[in-house]
């Protein structure tokens, strides 16, 4: 009796640890999806800045301007827990981009802009720690979908609801392709 009592009282133990390392590992992806969304709106509110700097000095290269707004726009518009549509629209956000940055090589007098370096520089600052939070989230995610279906902590996981994170990934091959600019 003792026995059977000690082995019921020790599954339930250990299903409270699974479950409560569950819980961490959820809440580390939720903080680090944060962390990528708050780098992604410095990013967008930098953009309409660097938009019109470069405006001034590239009025015919409309389009590429207008690219970079519109996607942008889309990009913000994404709902906040769609981890998969949020990197297809930032990737192509990026790319759009770099495509501004090739278009800026055109221009000598808006390269030596020290407004224009210093909003470039800002991006490229911000690209990084959004390459860093991408990582942090994308290791929370790894690390919270191995406990969701390994055994035997998928046990607990899927008596109480706790599913797999997406990784924020670029999908799409095109996105990862570096920019061309002809003029």
């Amino acid at each position: 009796m003792f026995t059977a009592l000690a082995i019921i009282a020790a599954v339930l133990v250990y299903a409270v640890i699974v479950y409560n390392g569950l819980v961490k590992s959820r809440q580390m992806v939720e903080e680090a999806w944060s962390g990528i969304d708050v780098q992604l709106k410095r990013r967008a509110d930098l953009i309409p800045n660097l938009i019109e700097t470069v405006k001034g000095y590239a009025a015919h290269e409309k389009s590429t301007l207008e690219e970079v707004i519109t996607l942008r726009n889309k990009a913000q518009a994404v709902p906040a827990g769609d981890v998969a549509g949020r990197a297809q629209a930032e990737g192509m956000l990026g790319q759009a981009l770099g495509k501004l940055f090739a278009l800026a090589e055109a221009y000598p007098d808006l390269k030596a802009n020290q407004g224009f370096l210093d909003l470039q520089a800002s991006l490229e600052t911000l690209e990084g720690e959004i390459q860093m939070s991408r990582r942090y989230y994308n290791g929370a995610a790894r690390d919270l979908n191995v406990k969701v279906e390994s055994f035997p902590s998928n046990l607990v996981s899927r008596n109480f609801g706790f599913t797999k994170a997406s990784y924020f990934e670029i999908t799409n091959e095109a996105d990862r392709a570096v920019p061309s600019v002809k003029f």
